[in-house]
């Protein structure tokens, strides 16, 4: 129970501050991840926040998973609804840097926050993220996995520009660090399950 506890606020933890790094770096103005263009460039051409597109873009997402024979878990679903929530949220609360010092601190403090967030909840082992649901679903059909993520993100990265959403060098130093931070956080944050102890060996009887 105490173990389930930990893997729950660790994913909840890791949610929270996810939505924390998307604001940050939507804010600094930078340019964002291949999804956040996708979904702020969305938010600008039809309406509702960049948050309300994340949840509708992941519950959409998380749908085309049916043919793919994923399954879903809690976490998978805490995702969807919580990560754009806690997005407008901290873009609600955030101040707007204006000079380009605050933009830039910004803009390492996302890339930074991003990485241990993406540990904390893939850690958690509680459900992929629905985007990366998709990516490991589509990968299991005989794909790279690397071309299927490259492909994803080249994709809604180009829909997102022409959308109007923003693309600069935040987009690219992203695109760069994410993997690596992740890659050092990911084993530190990972939650593993507890083993159960081996029973006793039953002693021999004793001879009479």
């Amino acid at each position: 129970m105490a173990l389930l506890v930990r893997r729950l606020v660790q994913l909840y933890v890791g949610l929270a501050l996810y939505g924390l790094g998307i604001a940050l770096q939507v804010a600094s103005g930078l340019g964002n991840d291949p999804w956040d263009v996708f979904h702020q460039g969305l938010s600008r051409r039809f309406g509702l926040s960049i948050g309300a597109w994340i949840i509708i873009a992941g519950a959409v997402v998380m749908i085309a998973w049916f043919p793919l024979r994923q399954r879903p878990g809690i976490g998978t679903i805490s995702n969807v609804v919580l990560v754009g929530a806690f997005a407008d949220l901290f873009l609600w609360l955030l101040p707007a840097p204006d000079a380009l010092a605050g933009r830039w601190a910004y803009l390492i403090a996302a890339v930074l926050v991003g990485g241990f967030a993406t540990g904390c909840y893939i850690g958690a082992g509680l459900g992929p993220g629905p985007r990366d649901g998709l990516m490991t679903g589509l990968a299991a059909r005989g794909h790279s996995i690397r071309v299927v993520r490259t492909a994803i993100e080249l994709t809604v990265l180009a829909v997102g520009w022409l959308l109007g959403g923003t693309v600069g060098v935040g987009t690219v130093l992203y695109a760069v660090a994410i993997g690596p931070l992740t890659h050092v956080l990911l084993p530190r944050l990972t939650i593993a399950p507890r083993v159960p102890e081996p029973a006793p060996e039953p002693e021999p009887a004793c001879a009479v």
